[in-house]
């Protein structure tokens, strides 16, 4: 299972990188082939000239291509996701986030930036072929609890959320691949079960 993650953010160690972070961490115990990037894993004049025989932008595409599943995590400004993020999404060929299990997340000043994501960052997502969108996660200052400048905690809440989401996303990757194996077998068995 290869499995892509995405940070809009050009701060390292943003609220929505706290969360990336944290998502990782989890994932590595699951097992899987675990891929980031994030802005500062380009030339920045090759990104923003779109410079596609870069071999960081070559590669990312290939990690895009070969990936199961994609979280894509942006901090909020303007009512929108991150410039940065826009950036990268442009990478991304017509169609390529097709067969991916995609979830985004976000980290915003309040619940009032929360829409964001169904109005803005989705959207994109499924023009660019997502068709297995699962539930966002948004995050506001409440999830995080400043221990100091270099360590921020994330709260007990954000931390189940994710957690569940992680849950409900091997679960949902498990079945479809169960499924797709089933009828790679004994596709017309299936079928006449199905009728």
């Amino acid at each position: 299972m290869k499995i892509l993650l995405i940070g809009g953010s050009t701060t390292l160690g943003s609220k929505s990188e706290i969360l990336l972070d944290y998502v990782e961490k989890n994932l590595i115990n699951h097992g899987g082939d675990i891929k980031r990037y994030r802005p500062q894993s380009f030339n920045a004049s090759e990104l923003v000239s779109y410079d596609f025989s870069s071999p960081d932008i070559i590669s990312f595409q290939l990690s895009v291509k070969e990936s199961d599943i994609i979280f894509i995590s942006t901090p909020v400004y303007q009512a929108s996701y991150s410039g940065a993020l826009k950036l990268l999404l442009d990478l991304i060929p017509q169609n390529g986030l097709s067969n991916k299990v995609v979830i985004p997340l976000a980290s915003g000043g309040s619940n009032a930036h929360l829409l964001m994501l169904d109005y803005a960052l989705k959207p994109v997502l499924s023009n660019l072929g997502a068709s297995h969108l699962l539930p966002s996660i948004f995050a506001t200052p409440q999830d995080f609890i400043k221990q100091s400048d270099e360590n921020i905690l994330l709260s007990e809440s954000i931390k189940r959320r994710l957690n569940e989401s992680i849950s409900h996303l091997f679960q949902y990757f498990n079945n479809e691949t169960i499924i797709f194996n089933a009828f790679r077998a004994k596709p017309n068995e299936i079928v006449r079960k199905l009728a």
